[in-house]
């Protein structure tokens, strides 16, 4: 049974081009919300009119990558909590319901994270990557959202950090040419993060090398065997989005180089 309300809950979403999907994720949070703050990137379909069905607060902004966006979203945040959530991602009945005990029994932990359920391709995965719980509920106060242009996290003060139990329903692709796209986007973004902090990869050795490791760590150390065909499909592009990554770290050294010593490709 959930107890009386003594708390406040602001949800905040980023999103761009979203309208297949952002119903779906707004829905699941209207009953437990007492905000929802949404920011568009531009979109050139619904998205903007689906979310203002559900929120006046919905912002259209410009595009400073994932954590400077998100960041934007939690500045505008009023409750004492907060829950980020995804366009691609849906609260279950039973997190949902667990969210609203948590917080209604006045909890001690800073934040919460939330495991995900991810579907794709057919599938619902439980190893591999796909078994992480991100930290997406959390108090507002102190809380801050690193600046990365993508891979963001929360930072939060000092405390205890509690997994619940419920599952965040994750639609992670919509289908394979999704996911081509997406994981190359974040692979050079990744490139991009990594060649501004100043970061090595050694070369293309080490772009093969991370793809390997990569392989190895999610389809043996965290089971994504057990995951069956999907689950090897998932290795393998995790494995080709570490060697992208690392390649084209190693393309904007080059690229560096030969523009020091004023040779052209």
């Amino acid at each position: 049974m959930i107890q009386a309300k003594n708390y406040t809950l602001s949800v905040i979403l980023i999103a761009k081009n979203e309208e297949d999907r952002i119903e779906r994720c707004l829905r699941s949070v209207a009953g437990i919300a007492d905000e929802i703050i949404v920011l568009d990137s531009g979109s050139t379909d619904r998205t903007v009119e689906i979310a203002r069905s559900f929120t006046p607060k919905v912002f259209e902004t410009d595009w400073p990558g994932y954590g400077p966006q998100k960041q934007r979203a939690l500045e505008k945040a009023v409750g004492e909590w907060v829950l980020s959530i995804d366009a691609d991602e849906e609260l279950s009945a039973e997190l949902c319901d667990e969210i609203q005990q948590t917080l209604a029994a006045g909890p001690s932990e800073v934040g919460f994270k939330l495991p995900w359920a991810v579907t794709i391709f057919g599938a619902t995965l439980h190893h591999g990557r796909s078994a992480r719980a991100p930290l997406r509920l959390f108090r507002r106060n102190g809380a801050r959202v690193t600046d990365a242009l993508v891979h963001e996290a929360v930072i939060l003060p000092k405390g205890k950090i509690k997994t619940l139990k419920g599952r965040l329903l994750h639609y992670t692709h919509r289908d394979f040419g999704h996911t081509l796209f997406k994981n190359a986007d974040y692979a050079w973004l990744g490139a991009h993060q990594r060649y501004a902090a100043g970061k090595k990869g050694w070369g293309l050795p080490g772009a093969v090398i991370r793809a390997i490791l990569v392989f190895f760590q999610v389809y043996i150390i965290r089971g994504g065997f057990l995951d069956g065909s999907v689950g090897f499909l998932m290795a393998v592009i995790y494995s080709q989005v570490a060697f992208n990554k690392y390649a084209g770290l190693w393309s904007l050294y080059r690229q560096e180089k030969l523009k020091k010593y004023n040779i052209e490709e």
